[in-house]
């Protein structure tokens, strides 16, 4: 039990004050005031915190009862033992009643009573402190929680007023979209669509839900299939089919498909749009080049033709002066042959109307032929042209005509980008059934930009203006390449030369042709 704590003894008699002193000191409470009147105790109670009031009943100038209930006044907290005589008795019993104190002894008390009752009386105290704190503190921390259950609650239906404003434009977005858009699962099951797939597909929402997609969007050439999905990135699909049973037709869409990953189920997004006009117009635009340069290669023709009449001196003879403008007009007519016939080439392989005939060749023969050919530019720039190989014949299954057409057009423009007398090296491997050939140059190089865009449809190297050609040979390169499922690419850097290399997997045949 408690020996701490400020005690206060009031009592209108001298020796009852020293005698309670007293006999506190002895029990060990070092804290002890005591007064022999109850206004002086007041003005005490005033300015010093007390933890038990020991007051006696009856005092001239104030009630014991009376006094304990201003005391209460100053400090409720504080327990209060009222000491009264046994005729006294009843008004204890009113004062414990109507004013709580914790205990009524009578006069004479016992000594071992006393203490036991004053230890009692310092524990309530201090429990009642210490539950008056705690309230405190709950209280506050009940403020602060209703504080902040008003504050989420005010943040809640703000963000529930922006969610549900972002998801009205975005279902306004999602439905009025020109391009249809369909969810499906990874059973290419459909399981939601917008009003313009609805539209594209002509049927019903009830009758698309949970049909496989991929059997109402077919491809002329590899259909699509669930093991495609497992790459998790983003598919661009083209030269697809929508069909619409209700119109009974086929419409050509692209197809943009991208995963959504939940906690439960993994699903997929499906941009679809009709490329109906757009098909048109490529081909239009493809017919008209198809037309212009078929039209244009018959007067070109002719022009050369009569232009080597007259330089054979067929149709008489001719002066220097005139001989060398003659056979400016006949280069310049046999480089805008050439450019007609790079463009209608460029046109069927984009048109798809270009069919490789696959034959088996030895690809070093090839290169020998293509070599030749290019001889005579090589020796007017001093350059040595080398190859390099792996093997004494190497026997490809392939179409000889587009793959001398890459040759021929790597190798000349090494010569063309290539410093006078130095080598153009053409290094032929065979790797297992692959086939790689390099064709490197000592050249100006091209820089990292120039690189990326080399391929590219009348792409020139553009920051270097490597030459003045159509800007079409690599692109078809790059075509008749792709066309074999194989690659091609270029490493190089500015003023150290490049590397063109083309790549056909499983090209080669180990079977020899006799010739």
């Amino acid at each position: 039990m408690d020996k701490l704590g400020n005690i206060l003894i009031v009592d209108d008699e001298n020796m009852v004050t020293k005698t309670l002193s007293m006999l506190l000191g002895l029990e060990g409470f070092s804290n002890v005031a005591a007064f022999n009147s109850p206004f002086e105790a007041l003005d005490y109670l005033k300015e010093n915190e007390v933890d038990l009031i020991i007051s006696d009943f009856i005092m001239p100038q104030m009630n014991g009862i009376d006094f304990l209930e201003n005391a209460k006044k100053l400090q409720k907290d504080t327990s209060t033992i009222l000491l009264t005589g046994y005729a006294d008795k009843e008004n204890a019993i009113r004062a414990i009643n109507e004013i709580g104190i914790f205990k009524y002894i009578e006069k004479p008390w016992d000594n071992n009573n006393l203490i036991i009752n004053i230890k009692n009386a310092l524990t309530q105290t201090r429990l009642k402190k210490e539950l008056d704190k705690k309230i405190e503190e709950l209280e506050i921390v009940n403020k602060k929680l209703e504080n902040y259950s008003k504050d989420l609650e005010e943040t809640v239906q703000k963000r529930t007023l922006e969610l549900m404003q972002a998801n009205t434009k975005l279902n306004a977005v999602i439905t009025n979209c020109a391009d249809g858009i369909i969810l499906f699962n990874q059973d290419m099951k459909i399981t939601e669509l917008n009003n313009a797939a609805l539209y594209l597909f002509g049927q019903s929402k009830k009758e698309l839900i949970s049909k496989n997609l991929f059997e109402l969007v077919v491809s002329e050439k590899k259909q699509f299939c669930s093991t495609d999905l497992k790459s998790k990135t983003n598919i661009f699909l083209r030269n697809y089919y929508l069909i619409n049973y209700k119109k009974d037709a086929k419409i050509p869409v692209e197809i943009s498909i991208a995963p959504v990953n939940d906690e439960k189920n993994n699903f997929y997004v499906a941009v679809i749009r009709d490329c109906t006009y757009q098909k048109e117009t490529e081909r239009l635009r493809d017919d008209f080049i198809a037309t212009l340069t078929h039209d244009l290669r018959t007067p070109l023709l002719a022009t050369i033709s009569g232009l080597e009449f007259v330089l054979d001196k067929s149709l008489g003879e001719v002066t220097d002066k005139q001989n060398n403008l003659f056979e400016a007009m006949k280069k310049s007519s046999e480089d805008m042959l050439g450019l007609v016939n790079a463009l209608l080439e460029v046109y069927r392989y984009e048109a798809g109307k270009t069919y490789l005939c696959k034959t088996k060749f030895d690809i070093l023969r090839l290169a020998d032929e293509c070599i030749e050919e290019l001889q005579s530019l090589a020796k007017k720039a001093e350059i040595k042209l080398e190859i390099t190989k792996n093997e004494q014949e190497i026997f490809v299954n392939a179409d000889k005509n587009e793959i001398r057409r890459v040759m021929v057009n790597l190798i000349g423009n090494a010569i063309k980008h290539s410093q006078n007398s130095s080598n153009v090296k053409i290094n032929i491997e065979k790797n297992d059934k692959d086939l790689k050939v390099d064709v490197i140059d000592d050249g100006i190089g091209l820089s990292s930009e120039d690189c990326a865009k080399l391929f590219n449809r009348f792409s020139q190297g553009t920051n270097q203006k490597r030459s003045s050609s159509t800007g079409l040979g690599l692109y078809l390169s790059r075509q008749i390449i792709e066309a074999h499922s194989g690659k091609i690419y270029v490493e190089s850097e500015l003023n150290k030369g490049s590397k063109f290399t083309f790549e056909l997997k499983n090209a080669i045949n180990d079977c020899k042709v006799i010739l």
